[in-house]
């Protein structure tokens, strides 16, 4: 059987119905398009609140999808019918090889849809199900620090249990809210690229200098159709080809790699041209720090 993958979407629920159904449809579409540029393939559905996608190598889709914007986490998962029985076999069969001498575990369970027992039921009697079968192991029960952590998420007439969990990128999917054009003069103008992308922005790339062009490459593993102007010698010629980049891309905004002392000039410069630089605050340790994290993401 092919391995199936849980993707969860936070920040999405919380939209009004028609405009959730809309972000539901963008990352569905992105999703296949990093696939696509990955040169891998996965076959999708959806229920509300979550994404399922099968696919030929899980670790590989992990990868593939630590870059879809949108994304909060995600687990590989066991499928199987929501009748109580069905989950004990199921639970039981995929902890088996997990749960060895003095193991500790704990069992969280959530549900939707009408059923005969309640998410605080099942959780407890799963557990009781598996101290039972493993008892000649010395396993035990942690609620707070487990060695083993079962997950189990019934919708409907269907269950999906994990034993892991791996973080996504969280934010909005990609081209949900308009267009921006960046100077990406190094990590500082890097990551506040990847700030605007993260919160649903289309981003053409602007590189400046030697570094520019590899930021820039990282960007673009985030967002394989990413539009990248020519790379610019140094920053006021990169601000030039800036503003014809943001006129040629229709782009709502630009990003600028500025930190506080910087700002009030430049925000001078750009007249009426609405200008972000969400790293404004940020000292270079925090920015080196955090764009570190982005490159070995996109990895």
């Amino acid at each position: 059987m092919a391995p199936l993958l849980l993707l969860r979407y936070g920040e999405l629920t919380l939209k009004s119905p028609p405009v959730r159904r809309e972000f539901e449809r963008t990352l569905r579409h992105n999703v296949l398009e990093q696939f696509a540029a990955s040169s891998l393939s996965c076959r999708l559905r959806n229920d509300p609140g979550h994404l399922y996608v099968e696919v030929d190598d899980a670790a590989a889709a992990q990868r593939v999808l630590g870059r879809v914007f949108g994304i909060t986490s995600m687990s590989e998962v066991v499928e199987c019918t929501s009748d109580r029985s069905d989950i004990t076999v199921t639970a039981l069969r995929l902890l088996d090889p997990l749960l060895r001498s003095g193991t500790t575990f704990a069992v969280r369970a959530r549900r939707t849809g009408q059923h005969s027992f309640t998410s605080q039921q099942l959780a407890a009697d799963l557990g009781g199900d598996i101290l039972e079968r493993f008892a000649d192991r010395g396993i035990s029960v942690d609620l707070e620090h487990p060695d083993v952590e079962l997950a189990v998420e019934v919708r409907d007439n269907r269950a999906y249990l994990s034993t892991g969990r791996s973080p996504g990128p969280g934010g909005l999917p990609l081209g949900v809210a308009g267009r921006v054009a960046a100077l990406v003069d190094g990590p500082r103008g890097g990551l506040g690229a990847y700030l605007l992308m993260k919160r649903g922005c289309r981003c053409a790339l602007l590189p400046v200098g030697d570094g520019g062009p590899t930021i820039g490459e990282v960007l673009r593993r985030f967002d394989p159709k990413a539009v990248v102007g020519a790379t610019a010698p140094d920053l006021a010629e990169g601000e030039v080809r800036l503003a014809a980049l943001a006129e040629e891309s229709r782009a709502d905004a630009v990003v600028l790699p500025l930190d506080v002392d910087r700002y009030p000039e430049a925000r001078s410069r750009w007249g009426d041209r609405v200008v972000f630089s969400p790293t404004v605050g940020l000292t270079d340790e925090e920015v080196e720090a955090r764009w570190l994290a982005i490159a070995a993401r996109a990895a």
